[in-house]
């Protein structure tokens, strides 16, 4: 008896080209416009080229005015690409043909090269670029762990101060605390004063002046931090149950609706309240530990604890009103 020859294997599926954005292979079709994306970043691909619209140009014939003139494509913050240039060609030795210049005409190419390279630089960024700014507020965001639209924000208010002339007689640091600062309270990113000018190895007294010269001089809309951020990041970090933190935000909400902690900082009270509620549930943490991740001072721990423990004595043997 003969068996039919067996069927060839099949081929196996050719693996599909990364992504030229992040790297991933896998991709998503959609039907409804024959398209087909990245399932990670989600950049259109047809095979390995990006698939993008012409950007509308306003006075070319036929057009009707609409649009906004800009292309597809990912957003690339001011700063994360090279200097724009001209497209001419400045060598300064040869004329189009190849043939050699005169010294005359060497000076002239020379001039323009530099006169180029200095508008460009100019134009293309606008004052930030051609500073150690740039370079500051980055190394800061990454230290302070900030998102990368924190950082980029911080670099639009430095560029708008520089502009208004508002950091003129004051040194770097300073100003780019102020602005990173700027740019965590209008997030509602819980950093402090003294976490950024810590990261960046200067007073804390000259970031607050800076950060108040462009809070006003620029009229920015930047609420302060709640106390329930805090909580959330301290938490967090200290490794505290759920069963504390719910214990913390208890005794937090009575904190605030009592008027002899008005004037305490937020981020110094809520450390306060953790020291309390771990030591009574169970979850000791130190001062040390607290006062680390909280950017206070144990003194001010020890004393803003037992403030509190005060007015907690004094409200149960309070009498409660019929």
């Amino acid at each position: 008896m003969t068996h039919p020859p067996a069927a060839p294997p099949s081929p196996e599926p050719a693996a599909l080209p990364p992504c030229a954005m992040c790297g991933a292979t896998l991709r998503v079709r959609d039907p409804a416009v024959g398209e087909e994306h990245c399932a990670e970043c989600g950049l259109v691909v047809t095979g390995t080229e990006l698939v993008a619209p012409a950007p509308f140009v306003r006075d070319a014939p036929g057009a009707d005015g609409s649009g906004s003139g800009r292309g597809i494509g990912p957003f690339v913050g001011p700063g994360g690409t090279a200097r724009r240039a001209l497209g001419s060609t400045l060598s300064g030795h040869r004329d189009g043909q190849g043939r050699p210049l005169g010294w005359a005409r060497r000076y002239e190419f020379q001039h323009l090269r530099r006169v180029m390279q200095r508008q460009t630089a100019r134009a293309a960024d606008g004052p930030l670029d051609r500073s150690q700014a740039r370079l500051a507020i980055v190394q800061g965001g990454q230290r302070l762990g900030l998102p990368p639209v924190v950082v980029t924000e911080a670099e639009r208010l430095f560029r708008e101060a520089a502009v208004h002339g508002l950091f003129r007689g004051r040194n770097l640091p300073s100003c780019v605390g102020a602005v990173l600062y700027a740019a965590c309270r209008t997030y509602a990113i819980p950093r402090t004063l003294g976490e950024v000018a810590k990261v960046l190895a200067t007073r804390r007294a000259e970031v607050g002046r800076a950060f108040k010269v462009i809070h006003h001089g620029l009229s920015l809309a930047a609420p302060t931090v709640g106390a329930r951020s805090f909580l959330s990041r301290y938490a967090e970090e200290l490794a505290l149950s759920a069963r504390v933190r719910s214990h913390v935000e208890t005794m937090l909400e009575e904190a605030l609706n009592d008027p002899e902690v008005s004037g305490l900082p937020a981020h110094g009270l809520v450390a306060a309240l953790i020291y309390i509620a771990a030591d009574r549930g169970g979850e000791h943490r130190s001062r040390a530990q607290i006062a680390r991740v909280s950017a206070v001072t144990e003194v001010t721990l020890r004393s803003t604890s037992r403030l509190l423990e005060a007015l907690q004595g004094r409200n149960r043997s309070r009498p409660q009103r019929p």
